[in-house]
């Protein structure tokens, strides 16, 4: 028997993965293949676009295999990405973003950040624009990278004629339109969701990037999250393994995605939906705050309109190492090894049987500033370094499990910072709900609920992202009247925990340790 199916598509860091659902919101299938990811060296990183392309085929073509799927039976697909900056010519092909000119390498990676010094320039002019992107640029927005781009390639620049966030390009590659999300183009690329024009020109003539929108063809007006972008080319059915019938929905930044899926469904309740953040956690981390008016924090991205919900503000705070500075303090210790899924359950495990002995005070003496990458939110300082104090001539397993968990202890103490910053504008949050690798890890779910005070809840639904662009694709399908209404039908509800109230006193001293090491480094930094 017929039956409305729905595919859902998120590009992380390292791979691309689809999942295919019912209309209520049930995953039937996924799969996750592997992409391409080039360093040559800290601050630099690429992609090859087609490589990703091909790997969301792969992925969606095994995904509707686990689930036994009829291709004639879906009906919507949306994708999401990770903020990569994809260029291409005015023909489609591909355009390098890479020093050694290899064409294949045409997208600049999120977490690349060859443009710290362009992101200062952009600050230091003051613009409006800066009011909704927390006061700060950051050198992970697309601007900064179209600049440097500009200047330190311009024969790349020369020969461009369009350029996109990543979940854009996938869009186009499925549907040959040029439309762009209000998710990407609001939150990495200046535009202002809520004022006609949206395009500030002023401000691009200002950081030389005058002749942006043409160079890329953007469009005038962008498109609101889930809208129907039209249906699959024939080419792009084909190898996705779909049919023509089969509509695409203007998606989103992949954590935008995730907080679609975990928040969605209190899109009805828009007065108290402060209450709630999304923690979307994986390599790195972003925390989504929802309000029904603008509350501009500094050092919080945004507030975005639209980004997430048609008509409702985002503020967007993120860490940008946190799985991945577990991985680095696995690899960096002398007892480390490979950060593997089971290195860290097992150094998991270990660390829960220091604890039965020594209990919350294990390794209280040592202390993890996390900023190894910068500091996203909410300080915005992308030069910001990490902090260790309280080593010693240990270098066995014990002393790697103790500094894991106290890591463990500073990504979450960075997330009570951020909430804490965000709770003093407005917002009155008290709920964390979690998705992404994050979920994995049982120190960390422990520690999100107990370091910061909040009833923490993990969604049933065994993909969080991909079930909130499986409400995008539904959108856009017609199935439902609205997006709110399809998050509403589509939400699988969760499980709550509630924090430890005896582990108050513990966190409680070591965020206040936290906040000191913070003034510290700051009056380190400010010494000649």
């Amino acid at each position: 028997m017929s039956q409305n199916l729905l595919v859902g598509v998120d590009v992380g860091t390292g791979s691309a993965r689809a999942g295919v659902f019912t209309r209520d919101g049930k995953l039937l299938g996924r799969h996750e293949n592997p992409i391409l990811m080039r360093r040559t060296d800290a601050n630099f990183a690429e992609h090859d676009s087609e490589d990703i392309w091909s790997a969301v085929c792969l992925a969606v073509r095994a995904a509707m295999a686990e689930a036994n799927a009829d291709p004639a039976d879906v009906v919507g697909i949306g994708f999401d990405a990770t903020c990569s900056l994809v260029v291409r010519d005015a023909q489609g092909a591909p355009v390098t973003v890479s020093k050694d000119g290899e064409d294949r390498w045409d997208t600049i990676v999120w977490l690349d950040h060859r443009a710290l010094e362009e992101a200062d320039e952009c600050t230091r002019t003051g613009h409006e624009v800066l009011h909704y992107a927390g006061g700060v640029m950051s050198p992970e927005m697309e601007v900064p990278k179209l600049m440097w781009l500009k200047r330190n390639l311009p024969k790349s620049w020369a020969r461009a004629g369009q350029m996109f966030d990543l979940a854009d390009f996938l869009s186009w590659k499925a549907t040959g339109s040029l439309a762009r999300s209000q998710s990407t183009l609001t939150c990495k690329w200046t535009y202002l969701g809520h004022r006609t024009p949206g395009w500030q020109r002023d401000f691009l003539e200002l950081i030389g990037l005058g002749d942006l929108v043409e160079k890329a063809a953007l469009p005038d007006v962008a498109s609101p999250v889930g809208d129907d972008l039209g249906p699959l080319t024939e080419a792009a059915a084909a190898q996705l393994g779909l049919t023509t019938n089969c509509h695409v929905g203007a998606g989103l930044i992949d954590a935008h995605a995730g907080a679609l899926g975990v928040l969605g469904a209190f899109a009805p309740h828009v007065d108290t939906i402060d209450r709630h953040l999304a923690l979307i956690a994986g390599t790195s981390s972003c925390v989504m705050a929802l309000s029904a008016e603008d509350r501009p924090t500094t050092g919080v991205w945004g507030p975005y309109f639209g980004a997430v919900l048609p008509g409702v503000w985002l503020n967007e705070g993120g860490q940008s190492a946190t799985g991945a500075l577990l991985d680095h303090i696995i690899r960096w210790h002398g007892a480390g090894g490979e950060p593997t899924r089971e290195r860290h359950l097992a150094i998991c495990r270990r660390v829960m049987e220091l604890r039965e002995v020594e209990g919350l005070s294990l390794a209280n003496r040592l202390h993890v500033l996390p900023d190894f990458h910068g500091n996203r939110s909410p300080l915005g300082d992308p030069f910001a370094l990490g902090v260790i104090s309280g080593l010693t001539l240990d270098s066995d397993f014990d002393s790697l499990c103790r500094l894991y968990w106290r890591t463990c202890v500073s990504i979450a103490l960075g997330v009570r910072h951020i909430l804490e910053t965000l709770n003093t504008r407005g917002y009155a949050i008290d709920t964390l709900h979690i998705t992404g690798g994050h979920t994995k890890n049982p120190l960390l779910i422990e520690l999100y609920a107990d370091a910061t005070g909040c009833t923490v809840v993990e969604p049933s639904t065994p993909d969080a992202t991909l079930l909130g662009m499986a409400m995008v694709a539904a959108n856009a399908a017609g199935i439902y009247s609205s997006l709110d209404q399809a998050c509403l039908a589509m939400q699988q509800g969760g499980t709550s925990r509630a924090p430890n109230a005896a582990a108050r006193g513990q966190f409680d001293r070591d965020y206040r340790i936290f906040l000191e090491m913070l003034k510290q480094r700051q009056a380190i930094d400010a010494m000649d």
